[in-house]
């Protein structure tokens, strides 16, 4: 059974920086592309970052320069340092595999972006 473990959220104010965790099992983790995800309630839950087995990374365009993903494939986890935060930030923030895979979902972990 998949499983992801996310941490490292908190209330931050803007222009402030934090570093997510998200520790996975039931997987051979090295052999899959990891992404993180962002969602605000009431809205689709959207794309942030995946980096391949292989450590290509790629961003989407409002986080680009300002978030850095990572993967540790000796400890099954990868990691989002977020810089630069902006109160459009805030939201619940998940990591599953990229392309996610629907019913593994964890709970995520919630960033407050906020003066």
């Amino acid at each position: 059974q998949v499983q992801f473990v996310e941490s490292g959220g908190g209330l931050v104010q803007p222009g402030g920086s934090l570093r997510l965790s998200c520790a996975a099992s039931g997987i051979i983790f090295g052999l899959y592309a990891m992404g993180w995800y962002r969602q605000v309630p009431g809205k689709q839950r959207e794309w942030v970052a995946t980096i391949t087995n292989a450590g290509r990374t790629n961003y989407a365009d409002s986080v680009k320069g300002r978030f850095t993903i990572s993967r540790d494939n000796a400890k099954n986890t990868v990691h989002l340092q977020m810089n630069s935060l902006k109160p459009e930030d805030t939201a619940v923030y998940y990591c599953n595999l990229a392309p996610a895979r629907e019913h593994s979902w964890g709970q995520g972990t919630q960033v407050t972006v906020s003066s």
